[in-house]
């Protein structure tokens, strides 16, 4: 008997529902291409829930999403609820999922796609074999440590890790790099933070477990400048949670647009697939968003959530053809060139993979 996949699918906010829509009809024609029985639920969270049940992450979504095998999330974020009182903002309700699902390793690869090297402000020349892969840690720092809070004119946020918890994400990204060219560069600030200094002495008690794979440190400033300077010299960036999320997302720079980035965020069991863009209200509704990343995530829980490699290269090969036969959203179109929406480029991409599953059926 043939085992359903079940799918928590969190449109969001913003573009996150366009987006997101793009991203289910791709993944039921890889699904249905590739035998695959998968069945996709949606469920409200983040600003969208809010106004629906008052609160960002409900009971109903929760439940959901802990049955699932994965989860698929658009985007959170509403600049209407900015100043309110944190427990209903989306953002908490992000990083309660996070920790509800139990992933720690947040894994973005990043790689620059020749046709639309034009997008990037970066010389082609820099972005020539760029292929990366960013390993963030998720559930700890800035984001989860105590205390924390407003105390009239001082704040307070708390930066902490335990020695588990850089173990385990380290051993993630030593194992993908293993499957990659062989190199970690682990992001820190030990020559300013205690816990940066903790956080090189635990990654480097790892990388003896990984003999074929070569450590090398490097301080987040020196990391910043040398992604953009030098990042075909990059295999595998290593970092704690804050600076994982503004290092990867300066890493969007490279592929032209945030708009093409997916991840998935992983742990011990169901994982979390999004495209690393925020919810870009002010292109909400006109069918102008790049779905790409949320079509790129659908592939990573293919291969994570589902097992199936060939699911995801079917994905991952039309939105390729898609972007070689010329099809551009309005973000990575260069000037003269005719912009699609964010439901044809769906659309197409669909087709590209149902007529490539196709195609394998005959040869076969």
């Amino acid at each position: 008997m043939t085992r359903r996949y079940e799918v928590a699918v969190l449109p969001g906010d913003g573009v996150g529902p366009e987006v997101i829509a793009a991203a289910e009809r791709v993944l039921e024609a890889a699904a249905a291409t590739s035998g695959i029985a998968l069945r996709l639920e949606q469920f409200p969270f983040g600003a969208a829930a809010v106004r629906a049940a008052g609160e960002p992450f409900p009971e109903v979504t929760r439940a959901a999403c802990l049955r699932a095998d994965a989860v698929l999330l658009g985007a959170v974020g509403d600049p209407s609820l900015d100043a309110a009182p944190r427990a209903r903002r989306p953002e908490t309700g992000l990083l309660a999922l996070r920790q509800a699902l139990g992933v720690f390793a947040n894994l973005r690869p990043v790689s620059a796609i020749p046709a639309l090297a034009h997008a990037s402000p970066l010389r082609a020349e820099r972005l020539r074999d760029v292929d990366l892969l960013v390993v963030r840690e998720l559930t700890g720092g800035l984001y989860y440590g105590e205390p924390r809070g407003r105390y009239g004119n001082r704040a307070v946020n708390t930066l902490t890790y335990e020695r588990e918890e850089i173990e385990r994400v380290a051993r993630v990204a030593f194992a993908a790099a293993g499957r990659r060219r062989g190199v970690v560069t682990s992001v820190d600030k030990a020559n300013v933070l205690e816990v940066s200094v903790l956080w090189r002495e635990v990654v480097s008690e790892v990388a003896r477990d990984y003999p074929d794979v070569r450590l090398e440190h490097q301080l987040v400033d020196s990391a910043a400048m040398r992604l953009i300077s030098d990042p075909a010299s990059l295999d595998v960036l290593l970092t704690e949670n804050l600076f994982g999320d503004i290092l990867s997302d300066e890493a969007a720079v490279l592929a032209g647009s945030i708009g093409l980035l997916p991840s998935a965020s992983l742990g011990a069991g169901r994982g979390l697939f999004e495209p690393i863009h925020g919810s870009a209200p002010g292109i909400a509704g006109r069918d102008a968003a790049n779905p790409v990343g949320a079509i790129l995530s659908a592939a990573m829980l293919l291969r994570y959530a589902v097992g199936s490699d060939e699911g995801a290269r079917l994905i991952e090969a039309a939105v390729a053809q898609v972007i070689a036969a010329g099809l551009r959203t309005r973000d990575t179109a260069a000037p003269g060139e005719r912009a699609v929406g964010t439901g044809e480029f769906g659309a197409r991409v669909a087709s590209a993979v149902a007529a490539s599953g196709a195609a394998i059926s005959t040869a076969r």
